[in-house]
């Protein structure tokens, strides 16, 4: 029996994105990703690569909800806002109209119980607004770090809850469930959202929690080329230490993230992420320090303790940060009785 007694109509637009979260979403497992809405009793009245209907068919739907035919509990939609060109809206059209789509975003968004920004794309504008944004990309409550975007900052949902913003490039699907749940369940207020609405429950930590390179880090024992195993913030751009998402204790497919595919953490789930002003697999440095420096860390700590730890590093950690295997595995203490 579900958890849930009243069954919740969910519709999933696109606007101006990859569909990446789509795809991601689609990899949950254990329980896949209709069994979890199953169990929560959502229904998916529509979803771009779920659902069989096209066409006609969505647009008799999304007018029937408009109508107030069909109760719309939760929104959720992937992808950017298209305003442009000059606010118009005219360069995404939904398809089967000459109506631009945001058009038909904002009136959804009005009707539903919740509405749910899914990737930073559709929270604050993402990949799509970078560059010189011609297409006038933005979120649905957000332009960058700045709270506006389409709906506005003041805007609040019929469950007064502000756009529930489940940022990442692409969002981890466990992310998403869980979330989507929490509605489902009444569980969401703003109590579990942090201050640029993203739920806590994996915004509360840190991409450099559980990272597999964390005894290098201890010792800024770095990495200085891609392919080494040391620490990545020192040179080569990682954001772990100030990035809010826990990408390496909930694992994609079981045992998958950035760092663990050697990739340094770019922060996807910040505004702005997208333009860092250098590239990405580069750490700015002042005065030598970088300036992705942990949360909650005055700089001054920082240099002392990473001076004390540089001179205390073993050589294990040293000649191994720099090598793209282990050269000097660790030392067996235990001796034979």
């Amino acid at each position: 029996m579900s958890l849930c007694e009243q069954q919740l109509n969910l519709l999933w637009l696109q606007s101006g994105g990859c569909g990446g979260c789509s795809m991601s979403l689609l990899s949950a497992e254990s329980p896949d990703v209709f069994s979890s809405l199953q169990c929560v009793n959502i229904n998916l009245l529509w979803h771009p690569s779920l659902s069989e209907q096209s066409g006609c068919e969505l647009l008799e739907l999304i007018q029937r909800i408009i109508a107030g035919e069909i109760r719309l509990d939760i929104l959720c939609l992937e992808g950017s806002v298209i305003q442009g060109p000059d606010g118009s809206g005219l360069f995404h059209r939904l398809s089967g109209t000459n109506s631009p789509m945001c058009d038909y975003i904002k009136a959804l968004s009005l009707l539903a119980e919740h509405v749910v920004a899914v990737g930073s794309c559709a929270a604050f504008g993402g990949i799509t607004a970078g560059g010189g944004n011609p297409s006038e990309a933005c979120g649905l409550q957000y332009d960058g770090s700045q709270s506006g975007g389409l709906l506005g900052k003041d805007f609040h949902s019929k469950s007064g809850l502000p756009v529930i913003n489940i940022a990442g490039c692409p969002t981890h699907p466990n992310w998403i469930i869980e979330t989507l749940s929490q509605i489902a369940l009444s569980d969401m207020d703003m109590a579990g959202l942090d201050e640029l609405n993203r739920p806590r429950s994996y915004t509360d930590h840190l991409v450099h929690h559980a990272c597999p390179r964390n005894e290098y880090y201890e010792y800024k024992a770095s990495a200085q080329k891609a392919s080494d195993l040391g620490c990545m913030m020192e040179n080569l751009g990682c954001l772990g230490t100030i990035a809010q998402a826990d990408c390496n204790t909930r694992l994609w497919s079981g045992e998958g993230s950035c760092l663990r595919g050697g990739y340094a953490c770019i922060n996807c789930t910040a505004p702005d992420f997208e333009e860092p002003g250098h590239s990405f697999a580069q750490t700015p440095k002042i005065a030598g320090i970088p300036i992705g420096l942990p949360t909650d860390m005055p700089k001054a700590w920082f240099v002392a303790l990473a001076s004390l730890s540089k001179a205390a590093t073993p050589v294990r950690l040293r000649r191994n940060a720099v090598a793209d295997h282990i050269v000097i595995k660790p030392l067996n203490k235990i001796k034979d009785k």
